[in-house]
């Protein structure tokens, strides 16, 4: 199966903590996990260049010219109708042009990476449960998951869309109520921890959108933390001081559950 894109693939998103995963301890003789490349993203704990950074706790994400910033939230307390009334930070959107990189970083044993099972089972979900189709291939930061989503296009859908986006789409997707999505997920093991990204948008294709993105990737620091976690658990987000303006009460109404093929809430915009 080919979706008609060039060398890289895709990858999926993963998260929930299985019942027989162990937390990890504090203490391990063995030798680290190592990043997939030498020139990042990297460790807190490394030597890595300075650049202007976003500091989302866990996560130090470069900033660069014509880079749009956004947060997905999760509900974490809902009242008796399932209306949010608390939610957390899970995802840094990035958005350059028509395309968008969503990053989460999670813990990850000290010993062993998680990306080939995380790999695995998101392909295994997109086939059997979105009706898609997968496929793997070598990327810049090691193997990665192309991916097929077919994304539905109903009435609904259609009149929420900008009319110059709307009549782009060929008139056979429209008839079927569905059009194509491609996505590619990308993941990097590192000590104890995981860094996965999920490329949506004209970055599938278009070699100079993805280059910038590729390079927020690769300036990426991600900051572990010395405390014990289960491996998959989401390290902790937090707010920059650049998005002050967003309110506690925004946040709150912004809040939901994340969906690896759904765009965030908008907090606010760092350019």
């Amino acid at each position: 199966m080919a979706f008609g894109r060039r060398r890289q693939a895709e990858e999926p998103a993963e998260g929930p903590v299985s019942a027989d995963e162990q937390v990890e301890t504090a203490v391990d003789d063995e030798a680290p996990a190592e990043a997939a490349s030498a020139d990042g993203p990297w460790d807190s704990e490394e030597s890595y260049p300075e650049m202007q950074r976003l500091d989302f706790g866990s996560m130090l994400v470069p900033v660069a010219p014509g880079l749009g910033f956004q947060v997905n939230f999760e509900a974490t307390e809902v009242d008796e109708e399932g209306n949010p009334l608390d939610a957390r930070p899970v995802a840094v959107l990035v958005q350059y042009g028509e395309s968008a990189m969503q990053l989460q970083v999670f813990a990850a044993p000290k010993r062993t990476g998680i990306w080939e099972d995380v790999r695995a089972e998101t392909a295994k979900d997109i086939t059997e449960e979105a009706g898609g189709q997968t496929q793997e291939g070598e990327g810049p930061f090691g193997p990665e998951l192309l991916a097929m989503v077919p994304a539905p296009l109903t009435e609904e859908v259609l009149a929420e869309m900008p009319d110059e986006i709307r009549e782009q789409i060929p008139a056979e997707f429209v008839e079927q109520g569905w059009a194509p999505q491609i996505i590619r997920f990308l993941g990097v093991d590192g000590p104890r921890w995981f860094l996965q990204a999920v490329v949506q948008g004209a970055a599938i294709e278009d070699e100079e959108q993805w280059q910038v993105l590729e390079d927020v990737l690769r300036g990426t620091v991600v900051v572990r933390g010395d405390a014990p976690m289960p491996p998959r658990e989401l390290l902790e987000l937090k707010i920059p001081a650049e998005f002050a303006e967003a309110t506690p009460e925004d946040e709150e109404e912004n809040a939901e559950t994340f969906n690896p093929f759904e765009r965030g809430p908008e907090i606010t915009e760092v350019r």
